[in-house]
């Protein structure tokens, strides 16, 4: 595994949150990792979502693939494609304006996606909780570094250019069969390598309400203090997922007739962050631990803590009131990096 950094924060109960992560990192008692499946033929149940998919998956690697998130940048075409969606601050400047990060494991299925745009020193270590290549075009001398690292892969630029009327900077693309030409070019191999970490998530065996948890809340929309995007979330009762809205709009995806942009789970992370000059660069403290969250899924949530031991090390998410791994419910999954310093600005609304 690449090298651990950052200096672990100690706060009240970390004990038990460590030995949470312990299990959860290591495997130790990986409910996920033991438990045993229906045999289907052809088929195992996705690392990234527990859904049903191919066995010729099994192995594969996913992309993480930066996409702009500026009003010009719309419509984003392929974003229901993937299988973890991030979104998180790109700069300081412009009204703190938000990138997604799209995880995708299927992605030879791909005909067109994005558009695609520069990374962030924030995306490298987030990728690799992965083992996910990270697909952008470029981006400032602050990525150097973390591209250079052992467990960090990068196709960077090149991409297709589709015109549509827009400035250049919107019109980049990835296409059919362009990944596997950029894997076998890069000599990446598909499948995952060293650097692996292991699953991501801990998936539920039945379906989770949060119903019978003594600390869950009513949560049917929430409104992310991004103030340029104007993110928010709103359940579907009907799906029983959340859709995503911004710039005052359901997010739709074009490319599947208009398919709405929706997930079962949302993580929402109380992130520090450091500005890196006053263009608005920054980086978010990614590497951290005990830090406050939010786990929300079929109307309710629950507050958790999370933490992140190393670089390449998966963020884990921790039920704050009973101090075991949250499991999470088969399907998509949205996760918010929200700088600390706006975090009390969150607003959450419902009905039991």
């Amino acid at each position: 595994m690449g090298k651990r950094t950052g200096k672990l924060k100690y706060r009240i109960g970390c004990a038990a949150l460590i030995a949470a992560a312990a299990v959860m990192i290591f495997g130790e008692s990986s409910k996920a990792a033991e438990e045993e499946q229906v045999p289907r033929e052809n088929v195992y149940r996705s690392e990234l979502t527990n859904e049903w998919i191919d066995i010729s998956l099994q192995n594969q690697r996913p992309v993480a693939i930066m996409v702009d998130n500026e009003k010009w940048a719309l419509p984003h075409f392929g974003l229901t494609e993937a299988d973890v969606v991030y979104e998180m601050m790109n700069s300081t400047a412009n009204g703190r304006i938000t990138r997604l990060m799209a995880v995708v494991k299927d992605w030879e299925k791909i005909t067109r996606f994005g558009n695609i745009r520069s990374a962030r020193p924030t995306n490298i270590m987030l990728a690799a909780e992965w083992n996910a290549v990270l697909c952008h075009d470029g981006g400032p001398f602050y990525i150097n570094d973390w591209i250079a690292k052992d467990y960090s892969a990068n196709l960077s630029a090149g991409f297709s250019r589709i015109p549509n009327g827009k400035r250049i900077e919107y019109t980049e693309y990835i296409c059919t069969g362009e990944l596997s030409r950029r894997f076998q070019a890069a000599g990446y191999s598909k499948e995952y390598n060293a650097f692996y970490p292991g699953r991501h998530f801990v998936f539920s065996e039945t379906e989770t309400d949060l119903s019978a948890h003594p600390a869950a809340r009513a949560c049917t929309r929430i409104e992310l203090p991004f103030p340029h995007n104007q993110s928010k979330l709103v359940y579907n009762a009907a799906t029983g997922t959340y859709d995503y809205y911004e710039y005052g709009q359901a997010h739709t995806d074009p490319l599947h007739n208009n398919a709405p942009l929706t997930f079962k789970n949302l993580f929402i992370q109380d992130t520090t962050f450091a500005q890196l000059d006053e263009n608005g660069y920054m980086i978010y403290n990614a590497i951290d631990f005990g830090r406050s969250g939010y786990y929300i899924t079929n109307g309710r949530m629950i507050e958790v803590v999370w933490a992140k031991l190393g670089e390449n090390l998966p963020t884990i998410y921790i039920d704050k009131l009973t101090g075991q791994v949250v499991e999470i419910n088969t399907g998509k999954t949205y996760i918010a990096l929200v700088p600390s310093d706006v975090w009390a600005d969150i607003v959450i609304s419902g009905t039991p």
